[in-house]
């Protein structure tokens, strides 16, 4: 019997699980962080570093109060985070300020030249990103802070993702050459690959701007999978967390890329991890470029296999505008959505409300409705932005598989598929297959199963899997909604080229942006 921690830091909460070895999952807590948005600056989303790491220690504290044990008895942490959540350090690893959060859009301008750049330089590592770079990612994120604080150049040292800031903090780390970088997370957001020696060369980025001149070199550490050791728990922060110190802290990884593990991805699943936003995880026995798919990265889901991810730029962030502009809660407007069919709305909803992160990796795209009649209620456009949701999946499912991607399993991952059967239902009757959905919690059991490898409890990652995942509910798609699904997914696809191929939407942006004095589209 082995006990750990698992730990997942998502958009708004950072989530701590307890988990014994043949129990499973004992007892869990939550603790909230404030989003830093601007009204005027639609793009801006930023965290601060203290008020994560003081999440982190009340949820400890309180999971392993309901858990119901002795914090001594803990004997590994393993965290992950969102991402690219980019954090500017200086030489002792303090902060310079708060995080890039991922849903942070601002650096569109910074990511459009990158991959500009790439491209004129044929650059190879551009290909294994999906031939375009997003705003959602390190380098654009950093360059666009270098930008905007040439004060604070001088202090610079490095950029942590979240995951490894979080992780050597814990482990006492100050140097930033001894950080631990998950190779999930650079893999996937900061061109790393290891067959093409590491980072882009120093000689591109300075052709993109000057200022990221030596930034390579700053980005030096130790580049490893998630079954590596980034270090040990100091005795400062187990005192904090309630934990025993010394106990090992695997290197970390992306939330939706260790969700994928906690649901079960297997060789020819997908995993849709749907919550604020949606990732779509896949594990394959070789790599292979598919274009517009955000990234292929060995090691980065499964350390023995290549990991593939994509996904949409805004989900549940969707859901909840839509119901709040409503005047109410998801919730409420969800109930009689079950009796909806698909199509009957009249609607068809293309939703790049945050811009678009697969196939066409476009920030600038804005979110359409189509089919509005003068009986159209809220209700109506909720249900039509589930379809919505589910057609862009689709659009990146048969995008992979074109390009050698087995796609014999799908499953609903996150947090929004336990409670929300309307969207698996509407997810089965579009894809036309079956719904895999958890039949229990699956967030941060990704984060304990590799807890469980450092602490060597399990040989491998699949006999973990066998022992701690709940197995799947199926949903099955309804033939006549499932043909019906069909027919608006040949408009869909039809209308998500058109509109997201063409210019009309980044010239809006541009135009309200122009309108209200504004610097940023």
């Amino acid at each position: 019997m082995s006990v750990v921690a698992g730990v997942d830091f998502g958009t708004l909460n950072v989530r701590v699980s307890i988990f014994d070895s043949t129990r499973g999952r004992l007892g869990a807590a939550q603790a909230d962080y404030p989003l830093h948005r601007k009204k005027e600056d639609p793009d801006h989303a930023t965290q601060s570093h203290a008020d994560h790491m003081a999440a982190l220690a009340l949820a400890t504290r309180r999971a392993i109060e309901n858990a119901g044990i002795d914090g001594q008895a803990i004997e590994a942490i393993a965290l992950d985070t969102t991402g690219s959540s980019v954090v500017p350090v200086d030489a002792r690893l303090q902060p310079l300020d708060d995080y890039y959060l991922w849903c942070d859009h601002r650096a569109w301008r910074e990511a459009s030249q990158i991959t500009e750049a790439a491209h004129t330089a044929k650059l190879p590592a551009i290909d294994w990103c999906g031939g375009v770079y997003s705003s959602e990612w390190g380098f654009s994120k950093l360059l666009h802070w270098l930008r905007n604080n040439p004060d604070k150049r001088p202090r610079f040292a490095t950029a942590l993702e979240h995951c490894d800031m979080v992780a050597a903090v814990l482990c006492g780390i100050s140097d930033p050459s001894q950080v631990s970088r998950s190779i999930c997370a650079m893999g996937h957001k900061w061109m790393w690959n290891a067959a093409l020696g590491g980072l882009p060369p120093d000689s591109f980025l300075a052709t993109v701007d000057p200022a990221l001149a030596g930034v390579r070199t700053q980005l030096d550490g130790r580049y490893e999978t998630s079954d590596k050791i980034a270090g040990h728990l100091t005795p400062e922060w187990a005192e904090k967390l309630g934990l025993r110190a010394g106990i090992p802290i695997p290197v970390g990884a992306f939330d939706a890329h260790w969700d994928a593990i906690g649901a079960g991805v297997r060789m020819g699943d997908v995993v849709n991890v749907v919550g604020t936003s949606t990732c779509i995880m896949a594990i394959s026995d070789k790599p292979t470029l598919i274009p517009g798919v955000c990234g292929v990265v060995q090691g980065s889901i499964h350390p023995q296999y290549t990991g593939i991810e994509a996904g949409l730029s805004a989900t549940g962030d969707i859901f909840d505008a839509i119901a709040r502009r409503a005047g109410t809660t998801v919730a409420e407007l969800s109930r009689g959505l079950e009796h909806y069919r698909a199509g009957e709305t009249g609607l068809l909803r293309l939703t790049w409300d945050n811009g678009d992160r697969t196939v066409l990796v476009n920030p600038e795209l804005s979110g359409i409705t189509l089919g509005w009649r003068l009986t159209t209620t809220a209700q109506d456009e909720l249900f039509a932005a589930i379809e919505g949701t589910a057609f862009h999946t689709r659009v990146i499912l048969e995008r992979m598989e074109e390009h050698g991607v087995p796609v014999h399993r799908i499953i609903n991952g996150g947090g929004i598929p336990q409670k929300n059967a309307v969207l698996n239902q509407v997810y089965a009757n579009v894809m036309g297959k079956p719904i895999l959905v958890p039949k229990g919690e699956v967030t941060s059991l990704g984060s304990a199963i590799f807890a469980f490898m450092a602490a060597g409890a399990f040989r491998t990652i699949e006999e973990a899997q066998d022992r701690l995942c709940p197995g799947f509910n199926v949903i099955d798609p309804r033939p006549a909604e499932s043909e019906t699904s069909a027919r608006l997914f040949h408009l869909y696809r039809t209308l998500y080229f058109a509109f997201g191929e063409g210019q009309e939407l980044p010239e809006l942006r541009r135009i309200a942006a122009a309108s209200r004095g504004a610097k940023h589209a």
